[in-house]
């Protein structure tokens, strides 16, 4: 059996913003001595990932889908299953963020 994969597509590099950088360098210097909370300069965050852990909880399920559905899914490569799973997201994401229109 093919071990699963724990890969994610929904890892997205962190970005730092010019107004974040300018309000680092106008940050209150007495609190970077503070070990419970140390002030982290913008560039330690260069490499860091949004998501690279994240993995939701699935459920399984039992799907009826027709026949050219299925068929143009495997034809895409391996991984239908998760192929159906990210076309779903899309779409509740969409949806999601027209309601919130």
């Amino acid at each position: 059996m093919k071990k699963a994969s724990t890969r994610t597509n929904s890892v997205k590099r962190l970005r730092i913003s010019k107004e974040t950088r300018l309000a680092y360098g106008k940050r209150d210097r007495e609190l970077d001595g503070d070990r419970e909370a140390p002030q982290l300069p913008p560039e330690y965050w260069n490499n860091a990932a949004i998501g690279k852990y994240y993995r939701p909880v699935k459920t399984q399920i039992s799907l009826r889908i027709d026949n050219e559905v299925l068929d143009w899914l495997k034809s895409q490569g391996e991984g239908h299953l998760s192929r159906i799973n990210e076309i779903l997201r899309e779409r509740m994401t969409r949806e999601r963020q027209m309601a919130d229109k």
